[in-house]
């Protein structure tokens, strides 16, 4: 709703996590049987397994930035390209050498659902835009964003029949890398997609969605191999999106900008030090810093690197702004066209049909007989 602030979504936890640091000491589990281990020991015994898959010093691929908390916990962001096996690649890897306690995505709760689709029905998901979700889009976000979305959906359809891959490989890759660590919470760290397509058209002027919708609208050319190349070192997605909104400075900080604040955010509230079980009440309580990996378009990478340690006030940038008197107007005029088209289509054929009809044998015969009758 204008003008309503929003609160951050609470995270999706694949498992319990309890983070630890390779350099802790462990308390071993006495050989026995495992039936008769306390929960304990059981924990004990299944965080000492993994500190031993731990690298201490990891071999990472080269789009992997390493970050500090405060607290001492460490941040690996993965940068990716959303249309790339290397980036798959990278993040498998990059999660079986730290066994992060939390993995953190660039995905929210309204874009879900494709850690848990596979890639044929993504891929056919993402080539058919439907009238069916033209309106579910609508529904969600309102006409100016819902048709916004719709838009930038097709830019992505676009890419995906070109390369003939489904977007988000790497998160799902990362869903199911996470799920295989002991203790590990699986986070969605970026900001709901309405809000972003609230803020993003609520910073342009009736011209300048007028001039972005075109772009969108007749975007059609080819990718090359050379592109697709590029691609693994560059996310195409966000290279397009970038050349397109560059004539767009409030746009670009709405979609990219403010998004690397939330994506940084939502990184440092996993990186936090956790406390271990106990055994009993008496004994001391124990804090270890947590490693963390993150999962997000390289385009975001920069911006988190800069944000890492300066204070972040994210309400600010849930907050959608109630629309000015040019988003008014322009929601009126979208709405006035889509009704005018709709009127003339129905009005065209409704006189083609009616044509054919009294083109036909049975009706001109009837339509004499009537003219025959009038005269007598």
């Amino acid at each position: 709703m204008d003008g309503e602030e929003q609160q951050p979504p609470h995270e999706a936890d694949v498992e319990p996590v309890v983070p630890s640091e390779a350099s802790e000491p462990v308390p071993r589990v006495l050989s026995g049987d495992p039936q008769n281990l306390s929960d304990v020991d059981a924990f004990n015994l299944l965080l000492e397994m993994k500190l031993k898959r731990r690298r201490q010093r990891p071999n990472l691929p080269r789009t992997v930035t390493q970050l500090v908390a405060e607290d001492g916990s460490r941040v690996y962001v993965v940068g990716t390209a959303h249309f790339s096996d290397d980036s798959k690649r990278d993040v498998v890897k990059t999660i079986r050498e730290v066994q992060p306690d939390v993995v953190v995505v660039e995905l929210c709760q309204y874009r879900v659902s494709m850690l848990k689709m596979d890639e044929s029905t993504l891929l056919r998901e993402a080539q058919e835009l439907s009238l069916e979700k033209l309106q579910q889009a609508v529904r969600q976000n309102g006409l100016m964003s819902g048709l916004m979305q719709m838009l930038l959906l097709k830019v992505s359809a676009h890419i995906t029949e070109q390369l003939g891959m489904a977007p988000g490989g790497e998160f799902r890759e990362a869903f199911k890398e996470a799920s295989k660590v002991p203790f590990c919470k699986f986070h969605l760290g970026d900001r709901p997609i309405p809000v972003t397509f609230k803020r993003a058209i609520a910073a342009l002027s009736f011209w300048q969605k007028v001039r972005l919708a075109w772009g969108l609208c007749f975007l059609s050319d080819p990718i090359s191999k050379d592109d697709v190349e590029r691609c693994k070192q560059k996310d195409l997605l966000e290279q397009m999106m970038a050349e397109m909104i560059g004539e767009f400075p409030d746009l670009h900080r709405t979609i990219v900008s403010e998004r690397d604040v939330y994506l940084t955010y939502m990184l440092r509230q996993a990186a936090r030090r956790l406390e271990l079980p106990r055994a009993s009440d008496a004994e001391p309580r124990k804090c270890v810093p947590s490693v963390v990996v993150g999962v997000v378009g390289m385009g975001h990478v920069p911006g988190i690197e800069k944000n890492w340690s300066t204070d972040l006030n994210i309400q600010e940038i849930m907050t959608v702004p109630p629309p000015s008197v040019s988003g008014r107007v322009s929601r009126l005029a979208v709405k006035a066209a889509f009704f005018g088209l709709l009127g003339y289509s129905l009005y065209w054929m409704g006189r083609r049909t009616a044509s054919l009809v009294l083109s036909l044998p049975a009706a001109q015969y009837c339509l004499q007989r009537v003219t025959e009758a009038q005269h007598k």
